[in-house]
């Protein structure tokens, strides 16, 4: 089967359950607390269960050795982001929502790195490593997706249990179109070992530039929507902020990949991405709606590609062991995104407010990037290599392999 399909179906597959089955939750944040079912404090602790069972399945992923693993978490994680997203219809109250988004959180991990660690590699192999970036475009689009979906179910007027069933349904039909074309484990190629992946002091960086990152990107990820409703007072316009930053993290995908192909240049997008997110979390504590449409631009458009450049970033510095790594960047960018809807209880809590959350959360992908200013992954990545005494042999100075 062509890789193109291959490829066109992990970009549906991250689309859906990224973008229904991970991020939901932000269009329906405005419904449950306009119904009474939670209050901003208990809308904190919902998303941190979200993110919590991302962590749980990221690092779960890590451990999936072999094609049965891997195949399994990767259908079962699909197929969970569909069932548990319609089983919310049924949901009503602060427990029921905290256990469903658990659920889909650890689902939506599985997916996340299995279609990564699959997809990727498969690009390379191919000589489509650009069609292999634009799939995490996906996820940028889902989030589209479901913007306008609330949009047009707040302008009928119907409730969070009707919306919860739209997407799950559409959720469902996505599912279905791509079963027969998700990529597969090779036989030829081990899915993950024993790599010294997991000790490179490049991989120690990269998981905490990935824990800044979840922290300060997904405050207001997961509250733009009751921002911008608060700002407009239930009015229309609020439901359009959410849709805008889907497309711009789409839009930015496709920007990041048009760079240069060396480390360096990865290296300084990925430092940019980092701080225009800062200064799109700052702008949205100028409270008003140019506040929030500048936070828009600026936290979603660098959103995914920031992920993208992280992951090709790996690429450069642990080449093996790819789904193990992949594993644990996810796990360190789940324990930022858990940490994030905490510090914005504790902030409701003690200010009534996300102000001092969001100071935090823009601080946080300030020093994300400021790591990144003197690390060079080319010299890291490749100098033992070209130092490694080969038996039999005596190595020269100015010698290459």
């Amino acid at each position: 089967m062509s890789p193109l399909i291959r490829l066109t179906a992990s970009f549906v597959a991250l689309m859906m359950a990224m973008g229904i089955g991970r991020f939901a939750l932000t269009p329906q944040m405005p419904h449950l607390l306009s119904e009474g079912q939670i209050d901003l404090t208990g809308a904190g602790l919902i998303a941190a269960a979200n993110y919590l069972g991302y962590f749980v399945g990221a690092v779960d992923s890590i451990f999936a050795r072999s094609h049965h693993h891997v195949r399994g978490r990767l259908y079962g994680g699909l197929w969970l982001c569909v069932l548990l997203t319609l089983a919310s219809y049924w949901a009503h109250g602060f427990w029921p929502h905290l256990l469903l988004r658990f659920g889909t959180g650890v689902a939506s991990a599985w997916a996340l790195v299995m279609i990564t660690s699959l997809s990727q590699p498969l690009a390379i192999a191919a000589g489509r490593p650009r069609l292999g970036a634009l799939v995490f475009a996906g996820p940028g689009l889902g989030i589209l997706l479901t913007g306008l979906l609330a949009l047009g179910s707040n302008l009928l007027g119907q409730s969070s249990a009707t919306l919860w069933l739209v997407y799950g349904a559409v959720a469902l039909v996505m599912l279905l179109a791509i079963l027969p074309f998700l990529p597969k484990p090779s036989a030829a190629a081990p899915l993950s070992g024993h790599s010294d992946a997991g000790i490179n002091g490049s991989i120690a960086h990269l998981c905490w530039i990935y824990v800044l990152f979840g922290l300060g990107y997904i405050i207001p990820a997961t509250f733009l929507s009751q921002m911008a409703n608060a700002q407009f007072k239930g009015a229309w316009q609020a439901d359009l902020f959410w849709p805008c930053f889907g497309l711009a993290a789409a839009i930015g995908v496709v920007v990041a990949t048009l760079r240069r192909k060396d480390p360096n240049t990865t290296r300084r997008w990925l430092m940019t991405t980092l701080w225009l997110q800062a200064a799109g979390v700052f702008a949205c504590l100028l409270g008003n709606g140019w506040g929030l449409a500048l936070g828009v631009l600026l936290c979603g458009g660098p959103f995914l590609a920031c992920m993208q450049l992280v992951m090709a970033r790996l690429r450069d510095v642990a080449p093996h062991g790819y789904q193990r790594s992949t594993g644990l960047l996810t796990a360190s960018f789940a324990i930022g995104q858990l940490s994030g809807p905490l510090l914005a209880s504790v902030s409701s809590h003690l200010s009534g407010g996300l102000q001092p959350a969001l100071v935090v959360a823009g601080a946080g992908l300030l020093v994300a990037g400021s790591v990144l200013i003197s690390r060079q992954p080319a010299a890291q990545a490749h100098a033992p290599v070209h130092a490694a005494p080969v038996p039999g042999k005596t190595a020269h100075p100015g010698s290459t392999r």
